[in-house]
């Protein structure tokens, strides 16, 4: 019984990574887009994951344009709904849907609105400011995580502490 000590032990043993989950519409732009800069620019603290309200049911060839020319991969990425257990199993919520949080998400404690404009149907240029736009937000958000001014409370709630900034 012994051996089986530690192994017991690494298995209950916390999370080190805050697992975030963005949404977005289709799942087809701004989340996946999101999910590959959050999983390569903040790895370190950040399990991303990614769904949609209303899942187109591909990534935008422009995404993964956009993505590539930028450095990120985005061969892993897929177009997925948002289930109940993605939401449960997320410590934040990042809705880019351009939906209110209160009326997205049943429980929106743990919701934190972008406002990120929706590049599909849009050109180049387009993807490229707003790729640029949610690369920003990204790494304010890990920057919170990683000083401790985003943290999560017993609840599972996140809170920003005081000097925080929004």
């Amino acid at each position: 019984m012994r051996a089986e000590q530690p192994a017991i032990a690494a298995a209950m043993k916390p999370e080190t990574r805050t697992k975030v989950l963005f949404v977005c519409l289709g799942n087809a732009c701004r989340s996946p887009m999101a999910e590959a800069i959050a999983s390569r620019l903040a790895g370190d603290i950040i399990e991303a994951t990614s769904a949609g309200l209303t899942p187109l049911g591909r990534v935008e060839p422009l995404t993964a344009e956009t993505l590539a020319r930028n450095g990120y991969p985005s061969a892993e990425l897929e177009s997925k709904g948002l289930n109940l257990t993605a939401i449960k199993e997320a410590d934040i919520i990042v809705n880019m849907s351009g939906r209110p949080k209160e009326f997205a998400f049943e429980c929106s404690s743990k919701v934190e609105d972008w406002r990120v404009e929706d590049p599909y149907g849009a050109d180049a240029d387009n993807y490229q400011r707003i790729f640029e736009r949610i690369e920003r937000l990204v790494a304010e958000l890990a920057g919170k995580l990683r000083n401790g001014t985003r943290t999560r409370t017993k609840s599972g709630n996140n809170v920003e502490t005081e000097g925080a900034n929004s």
